[in-house]
């Protein structure tokens, strides 16, 4: 098992540092952040927590997945690895690319 734990549903006033805190109930936390929007700054309601260890890992996930944290019923288990994105790059489609303009030749 691995050291990294996607933690999902949690309440949107839960910071990195709350989160931290209370994964060290199991353990050393390495990491703690929870995952927020560009934009607005608000919590997307879920992120993640490397722990020191993967005995570390699967006690938090026996102890917290399923627990009510604020009246939201934790989901804590193993992090995925990040899928790769499609699309990217440029093109006509954001203002790259031949603009056109002067007299158009068929």
């Amino acid at each position: 098992m691995g050291n990294k734990l996607y933690v999902g549903n949690l309440p949107f006033s839960v910071t990195d540092e709350s989160l931290r805190e209370m994964f060290t109930q199991v353990g050393q936390v390495e990491s703690a952040k929870v995952i927020t929007d560009r934009v607005t700054g608000r919590s997307k309601g879920f992120g993640f927590v490397e722990m020191s260890t993967g005995q570390e890992a699967a006690d938090a996930i026996a102890k917290f997945n399923g627990v009510d944290w604020a009246g939201r019923s934790l989901a804590v288990n193993e992090a995925r690895p990040m899928a790769p994105r499609e699309g990217g790059g440029g093109g006509r489609r954001y203002g790259g690319g031949d603009r056109g303009g002067g007299r158009q030749r068929w």
